[in-house]
């Protein structure tokens, strides 16, 4: 049987770096060589939070394989969006390389925590039904 550590604990990672994101913005502006003073991108920082905190907390909550193979395919995809986003945003600055590795990393890293996680019952209560019996 597989455990389901490894994306509840990128899980709890995510959400914790997107609440200080959310609560303060210069989390994120700095390192991207952006002003925390820009209202724009002090409010994209603080968006980028609020979905880093609630994807963390689908990882950490999810309740059986199923729903946590989504939240993991939702977390792959918006790295992978950051990506592409920093990508374009920082193009000609020096802090470009280092934020399209890091989203990338993040991408790579949550995509892989989809294979330590099992294939489980279909829903807690099939868990607990008898194995079918032979027909005699």
């Amino acid at each position: 049987m597989r455990s389901t550590a490894a994306p509840r604990i990128a899980g709890l990672v995510t959400a914790a770096y997107g609440a200080a994101v959310a609560a303060r913005p210069a989390v994120l502006l700095g390192p991207c060589g952006w002003s925390a003073e820009d209202g724009r991108r002090r409010m994209l920082a603080r968006t980028l939070g609020w979905r880093d905190l609630l994807s963390g907390a689908a990882l950490i909550s999810a309740p059986r394989p199923g729903p946590l193979r989504a939240a993991i395919l939702v977390r792959v995809g918006a790295d992978l969006c950051d990506t592409l986003l920093f990508a374009v945003a920082l193009r000609g600055t020096p802090q470009r390389n280092r934020a399209v590795v890091v989203a990338a990393s993040w991408a790579v890293l949550c995509a892989a925590t989809w294979f330590t996680v099992g294939s489980g019952p279909a829903s807690p209560a099939a868990a607990d039904l008898p194995a079918e019996r032979s027909a005699q």
